[in-house]
Protein backbone atom coordinates (compact mmCIF):
# COMPACT_ATOMS: atom_id res chain seq x y z
CA UNK A 1 0.00 0.00 0.00
CA UNK A 2 2.63 2.55 1.28
CA UNK A 3 4.67 1.42 -1.88
CA UNK A 4 1.49 2.32 -4.13
CA UNK A 5 1.03 5.60 -2.65
CA UNK A 6 4.53 6.72 -2.82
CA UNK A 7 4.52 5.87 -6.96
CA UNK A 8 0.91 7.63 -6.92
CA UNK A 9 2.91 10.78 -5.65
CA UNK A 10 6.05 10.08 -8.50
CA UNK A 11 3.72 10.06 -11.08
CA UNK A 12 2.04 13.48 -9.96
CA UNK A 13 5.91 14.91 -9.42
CA UNK A 14 6.56 13.84 -12.52
CA UNK A 15 3.38 15.27 -14.34
CA UNK A 16 4.05 18.25 -12.60
CA UNK A 17 7.29 18.85 -13.67
CA UNK A 18 6.35 17.78 -17.35
CA UNK A 19 3.74 20.61 -17.23
CA UNK A 20 6.28 23.01 -15.90
CA UNK A 21 8.81 22.16 -18.30
CA UNK A 22 6.52 22.35 -21.17
CA UNK A 23 5.19 25.62 -19.84
CA UNK A 24 8.78 27.04 -19.73
CA UNK A 25 9.17 26.02 -23.23
CA UNK A 26 6.11 27.54 -24.05
CA UNK A 27 7.00 31.22 -22.66
CA UNK A 28 10.39 30.70 -23.95
CA UNK A 29 9.19 30.29 -27.32
CA UNK A 30 6.64 33.29 -26.81
CA UNK A 31 9.61 35.55 -25.61
CA UNK A 32 11.57 34.67 -28.55
CA UNK A 33 8.60 34.87 -31.16
CA UNK A 34 8.43 38.52 -29.83
CA UNK A 35 12.18 39.18 -28.43
CA UNK A 36 14.12 37.16 -29.45
CA UNK A 37 16.89 37.94 -32.57
CA UNK A 38 16.21 37.84 -36.06
CA UNK A 39 18.91 36.16 -37.15
CA UNK A 40 21.81 33.45 -35.46
CA UNK A 41 24.41 34.83 -37.66
CA UNK A 42 25.66 38.11 -37.11
CA UNK A 43 24.86 40.37 -39.71
CA UNK A 44 25.83 43.98 -39.09
CA UNK A 45 23.33 47.12 -40.30
CA UNK A 46 22.84 50.93 -39.78
CA UNK A 47 19.38 51.71 -39.20
CA UNK A 48 18.75 55.48 -40.23
CA UNK A 49 16.64 57.89 -38.88
CA UNK A 50 15.32 60.81 -40.50
CA UNK A 51 16.44 64.62 -39.85
CA UNK A 52 12.66 65.04 -40.07
CA UNK A 53 11.00 62.41 -37.92
CA UNK A 54 7.57 64.29 -37.94
CA UNK A 55 5.41 60.99 -39.16
CA UNK A 56 8.50 58.66 -38.52
CA UNK A 57 6.97 55.34 -37.43
CA UNK A 58 10.46 53.85 -36.37
CA UNK A 59 8.60 50.36 -35.25
CA UNK A 60 7.39 49.79 -38.57
CA UNK A 61 10.41 50.66 -40.79
CA UNK A 62 12.46 48.01 -38.04
CA UNK A 63 9.90 45.88 -38.38
CA UNK A 64 10.04 45.84 -42.74
CA UNK A 65 13.62 45.67 -42.73
CA UNK A 66 13.37 43.26 -40.29
CA UNK A 67 15.68 44.44 -37.64
CA UNK A 68 13.50 43.07 -35.04
CA UNK A 69 10.61 39.84 -35.05
CA UNK A 70 7.57 41.44 -33.63
CA UNK A 71 6.43 45.18 -34.04
CA UNK A 72 3.76 44.51 -30.93
CA UNK A 73 6.30 43.33 -28.66
CA UNK A 74 9.07 45.72 -28.96
CA UNK A 75 6.54 48.41 -29.08
CA UNK A 76 5.74 47.15 -25.07
CA UNK A 77 9.04 47.37 -24.55
CA UNK A 78 9.54 51.03 -25.60
CA UNK A 79 6.57 51.97 -23.28
CA UNK A 80 7.56 50.17 -20.49
CA UNK A 81 11.25 50.24 -20.67
CA UNK A 82 12.49 52.63 -22.51
CA UNK A 83 12.60 55.03 -19.74
CA UNK A 84 11.24 58.29 -21.41
CA UNK A 85 14.14 58.59 -24.36
CA UNK A 86 12.80 58.47 -27.67
CA UNK A 87 14.55 57.32 -31.15
CA UNK A 88 16.60 60.45 -32.23
CA UNK A 89 17.76 61.86 -36.12
CA UNK A 90 20.96 59.86 -36.87
CA UNK A 91 22.11 56.55 -37.47
CA UNK A 92 22.34 53.56 -35.40
CA UNK A 93 24.54 50.55 -35.99
CA UNK A 94 22.71 47.86 -35.67
CA UNK A 95 22.83 43.48 -35.81
CA UNK A 96 20.24 41.03 -36.89
CA UNK A 97 21.54 39.19 -33.92
CA UNK A 98 20.60 41.45 -31.71
CA UNK A 99 17.30 40.82 -29.23
CA UNK A 100 14.51 43.32 -28.97
CA UNK A 101 16.15 44.61 -25.75
CA UNK A 102 19.28 45.51 -27.70
CA UNK A 103 17.80 46.83 -30.31
CA UNK A 104 15.41 49.22 -28.12
CA UNK A 105 18.47 50.58 -25.72
CA UNK A 106 20.80 51.02 -28.85
CA UNK A 107 18.21 53.37 -30.93
CA UNK A 108 17.22 55.02 -28.16
CA UNK A 109 20.70 55.88 -26.81
CA UNK A 110 23.36 58.00 -28.63
CA UNK A 111 23.63 57.73 -32.51
CA UNK A 112 26.36 55.98 -33.77
CA UNK A 113 26.34 58.66 -36.88
CA UNK A 114 25.00 62.06 -36.43
CA UNK A 115 23.44 64.18 -39.33
CA UNK A 116 25.29 67.23 -40.56
CA UNK A 117 24.11 69.89 -42.83
CA UNK A 118 25.75 72.49 -44.68
CA UNK A 119 24.48 75.23 -46.77
CA UNK A 120 25.69 78.15 -48.60
CA UNK A 121 29.41 78.55 -49.42
CA UNK A 122 31.33 78.16 -46.49
CA UNK A 123 34.96 78.72 -45.94
CA UNK A 124 36.98 75.19 -44.56
CA UNK A 125 37.29 77.02 -40.89
CA UNK A 126 33.68 77.51 -40.60
CA UNK A 127 32.29 73.98 -41.54
CA UNK A 128 34.81 72.84 -38.74
CA UNK A 129 33.51 75.33 -36.53
CA UNK A 130 30.16 73.74 -37.04
CA UNK A 131 31.43 70.09 -37.05
CA UNK A 132 33.19 70.59 -33.89
CA UNK A 133 29.56 71.83 -32.43
CA UNK A 134 28.73 68.70 -33.57
CA UNK A 135 30.91 65.97 -32.54
CA UNK A 136 32.74 67.63 -29.64
CA UNK A 137 35.60 68.02 -31.60
CA UNK A 138 38.62 69.75 -28.81
CA UNK A 139 40.81 72.24 -31.09
CA UNK A 140 43.82 69.13 -32.26
CA UNK A 141 40.21 67.85 -34.43
CA UNK A 142 39.48 70.83 -35.74
CA UNK A 143 43.28 71.48 -36.20
CA UNK A 144 42.96 68.10 -38.61
CA UNK A 145 39.79 68.89 -40.06
CA UNK A 146 41.75 72.62 -41.26
CA UNK A 147 44.44 71.40 -42.31
CA UNK A 148 43.41 67.88 -44.20
CA UNK A 149 44.60 67.61 -47.28
CA UNK A 150 45.73 71.29 -48.03
CA UNK A 151 49.72 70.31 -47.78
CA UNK A 152 48.77 67.31 -51.33
CA UNK A 153 47.95 70.99 -52.89
CA UNK A 154 46.68 74.86 -52.61
CA UNK A 155 43.65 73.17 -54.84
CA UNK A 156 42.27 71.57 -52.00
CA UNK A 157 42.53 74.54 -49.37
CA UNK A 158 39.62 75.94 -50.20
CA UNK A 159 36.03 75.18 -52.27
CA UNK A 160 36.40 71.06 -52.46
CA UNK A 161 34.45 70.94 -49.21
CA UNK A 162 30.92 70.60 -51.17
CA UNK A 163 27.92 72.07 -49.33
CA UNK A 164 25.18 68.81 -48.84
CA UNK A 165 23.94 66.85 -46.08
CA UNK A 166 26.24 64.22 -44.14
CA UNK A 167 25.37 60.89 -42.27
CA UNK A 168 28.70 60.89 -40.57
CA UNK A 169 29.83 58.55 -37.45
CA UNK A 170 30.59 60.00 -34.27
CA UNK A 171 34.15 58.59 -34.42
CA UNK A 172 35.22 59.49 -38.01
CA UNK A 173 38.79 61.57 -38.25
CA UNK A 174 38.51 64.79 -39.34
CA UNK A 175 40.59 63.26 -42.38
CA UNK A 176 38.17 60.80 -43.43
CA UNK A 177 35.46 63.55 -42.66
CA UNK A 178 37.07 65.67 -45.15
CA UNK A 179 37.80 62.64 -47.88
CA UNK A 180 33.59 62.61 -47.78
CA UNK A 181 33.18 65.96 -48.69
CA UNK A 182 35.90 65.96 -51.30
CA UNK A 183 34.30 62.73 -52.70
CA UNK A 184 30.19 64.66 -53.00
CA UNK A 185 32.38 67.86 -54.57
CA UNK A 186 33.72 64.83 -57.28
CA UNK A 187 30.57 63.71 -57.76
CA UNK A 188 28.48 66.68 -57.86
CA UNK A 189 31.22 68.39 -60.55
CA UNK A 190 31.80 65.61 -62.76
CA UNK A 191 29.18 66.24 -65.49
CA UNK A 192 30.54 69.49 -65.58
CA UNK A 193 34.58 68.25 -65.84
CA UNK A 194 34.35 68.00 -69.48
CA UNK A 195 32.70 71.23 -70.07
CA UNK A 196 34.85 73.10 -68.10
CA UNK A 197 37.66 71.18 -70.40
CA UNK A 198 35.95 72.24 -73.62
CA UNK A 199 35.92 75.51 -72.67
CA UNK A 200 39.85 75.78 -71.82
CA UNK A 201 38.98 76.44 -67.79
CA UNK A 202 40.81 75.15 -65.25
CA UNK A 203 38.42 73.14 -62.64
CA UNK A 204 39.90 75.33 -59.54
CA UNK A 205 39.93 78.66 -61.42
CA UNK A 206 36.02 77.72 -62.43
CA UNK A 207 35.55 76.98 -58.63
CA UNK A 208 37.26 80.08 -57.72
CA UNK A 209 34.73 82.50 -60.11
CA UNK A 210 32.05 80.01 -58.29
CA UNK A 211 32.66 81.00 -54.86
CA UNK A 212 32.78 84.24 -55.56
CA UNK A 213 29.66 84.20 -57.43
CA UNK A 214 28.43 82.03 -54.15
CA UNK A 215 29.23 84.93 -52.33
CA UNK A 216 27.86 87.84 -53.67
CA UNK A 217 25.22 86.58 -55.79
CA UNK A 218 21.56 87.86 -53.85
CA UNK A 219 19.87 84.59 -55.14
CA UNK A 220 19.37 82.44 -58.21
CA UNK A 221 18.51 85.55 -60.53
CA UNK A 222 21.43 87.11 -60.47
CA UNK A 223 24.00 84.49 -60.20
CA UNK A 224 24.73 84.46 -64.50
CA UNK A 225 25.03 88.11 -64.36
CA UNK A 226 26.89 88.60 -61.61
CA UNK A 227 28.94 85.81 -63.65
CA UNK A 228 29.23 87.68 -67.23
CA UNK A 229 30.03 90.76 -64.95
CA UNK A 230 33.28 89.13 -63.20
CA UNK A 231 34.57 87.55 -67.10
CA UNK A 232 33.88 90.78 -68.25
CA UNK A 233 36.61 92.59 -65.84
CA UNK A 234 38.87 89.70 -65.80
CA UNK A 235 38.93 90.34 -69.92
CA UNK A 236 39.58 93.57 -69.58
CA UNK A 237 42.11 93.21 -66.83
CA UNK A 238 39.83 95.69 -64.57
CA UNK A 239 40.89 94.94 -60.67
CA UNK A 240 37.49 92.64 -59.50
CA UNK A 241 37.02 94.74 -56.23
CA UNK A 242 35.03 92.10 -54.47
CA UNK A 243 34.32 92.70 -50.68
CA UNK A 244 33.87 89.04 -49.80
CA UNK A 245 37.39 88.54 -50.85
CA UNK A 246 38.61 91.24 -48.06
CA UNK A 247 36.01 89.21 -45.83
CA UNK A 248 37.94 86.31 -46.56
CA UNK A 249 41.61 87.41 -45.54
CA UNK A 250 40.04 88.65 -42.66
CA UNK A 251 38.75 85.80 -41.63
CA UNK A 252 36.55 85.31 -38.04
CA UNK A 253 35.85 88.61 -36.21
CA UNK A 254 35.40 89.18 -33.12
CA UNK A 255 32.30 88.94 -32.77
CA UNK A 256 32.27 85.18 -34.00
CA UNK A 257 31.31 86.03 -37.55
CA UNK A 258 33.48 85.13 -40.47
CA UNK A 259 31.67 87.62 -43.27
CA UNK A 260 31.76 90.68 -41.45
CA UNK A 261 31.57 94.00 -43.25
CA UNK A 262 34.69 95.45 -44.85
CA UNK A 263 35.70 99.15 -44.20
CA UNK A 264 37.89 101.67 -46.31
CA UNK A 265 40.82 100.88 -43.82
CA UNK A 266 40.76 96.90 -44.63
CA UNK A 267 40.60 97.48 -48.50
CA UNK A 268 44.18 98.99 -48.18
CA UNK A 269 45.23 95.96 -46.50
CA UNK A 270 48.26 94.09 -48.37
CA UNK A 271 46.68 90.60 -49.22
CA UNK A 272 46.66 88.21 -52.44
CA UNK A 273 42.88 88.15 -51.67
CA UNK A 274 42.74 92.43 -51.79
CA UNK A 275 41.17 92.12 -55.17
CA UNK A 276 40.94 95.88 -54.71
CA UNK A 277 44.99 95.94 -54.61
CA UNK A 278 45.60 93.15 -57.20
CA UNK A 279 43.91 92.34 -60.71
CA UNK A 280 42.32 88.43 -61.12
CA UNK A 281 41.48 86.01 -59.23
CA UNK A 282 42.06 85.38 -55.62
CA UNK A 283 44.85 82.61 -55.11
CA UNK A 284 42.42 79.96 -53.85
CA UNK A 285 38.47 79.67 -53.81
CA UNK A 286 37.21 81.51 -50.88
CA UNK A 287 34.88 79.01 -49.79
CA UNK A 288 33.16 75.47 -51.44
CA UNK A 289 30.06 76.49 -53.74
CA UNK A 290 27.27 74.56 -54.42
CA UNK A 291 27.08 72.77 -58.39
CA UNK A 292 24.46 76.21 -59.59
CA UNK A 293 27.31 77.97 -58.90
CA UNK A 294 30.00 76.19 -60.72
CA UNK A 295 27.35 76.08 -63.27
CA UNK A 296 26.59 80.24 -63.74
CA UNK A 297 30.76 80.21 -64.36
CA UNK A 298 30.03 78.09 -67.65
CA UNK A 299 27.01 79.74 -68.74
CA UNK A 300 27.46 83.68 -67.43
CA UNK A 301 24.92 86.49 -68.84
CA UNK A 302 25.77 88.23 -71.91
CA UNK A 303 26.14 91.87 -70.44
CA UNK A 304 28.31 94.75 -71.25
CA UNK A 305 28.29 95.70 -67.44
CA UNK A 306 31.05 96.16 -65.65
CA UNK A 307 29.66 97.35 -61.90
CA UNK A 308 26.70 95.86 -59.75
CA UNK A 309 24.90 95.96 -56.64
CA UNK A 310 22.70 95.00 -54.46
CA UNK A 311 19.77 96.96 -53.16
CA UNK A 312 17.89 96.65 -50.10
CA UNK A 313 15.68 94.21 -51.26
CA UNK A 314 18.59 91.93 -52.72
CA UNK A 315 17.67 92.98 -56.28
CA UNK A 316 20.73 93.63 -58.73
CA UNK A 317 21.37 96.81 -60.77
CA UNK A 318 24.21 96.47 -62.98
CA UNK A 319 26.55 99.65 -64.77
CA UNK A 320 28.71 99.59 -67.59
CA UNK A 321 30.26 102.60 -66.45
CA UNK A 322 31.60 103.88 -63.69
CA UNK A 323 29.09 106.85 -63.18
CA UNK A 324 26.19 104.98 -64.22
CA UNK A 325 27.11 102.57 -61.38
CA UNK A 326 27.59 106.24 -58.86
CA UNK A 327 24.20 106.73 -59.43
CA UNK A 328 23.02 103.40 -58.58
CA UNK A 329 24.38 103.74 -55.22
CA UNK A 330 22.95 107.09 -55.17
CA UNK A 331 19.29 105.81 -56.33
CA UNK A 332 19.57 102.02 -54.48
CA UNK A 333 21.83 102.59 -51.44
Amino acid sequence: MNEQIINTYYMRFVRIIGIFIICIFVIVGILFYFFGPVKIKSEAIIFTVPQNITGFNPVSLLASHKYIRNPFGFRLLLTWFSGGETVKPGGYRLDKQMNAWQVMKKVTGKPDLLWVTISGCQRKEQIGEKLAGIFGWDKSYVDRWNNAYTTLSEDYKEGVYYPDTYLIPVDEAPEIVAKRFIAKFNEAFAPLAVKFLAKNIRWVTGLKIASLIARESGGADDMKRISGIIWNRLDQGIPLQIDATMQYTEGQRSDGSWWGPVDLTEKKNDSPYNSYLYKGLPPTPICSPAIDKIDAVLNPEDTDCLYYLHDHNKKIHCAKTYEEHKANIATYL
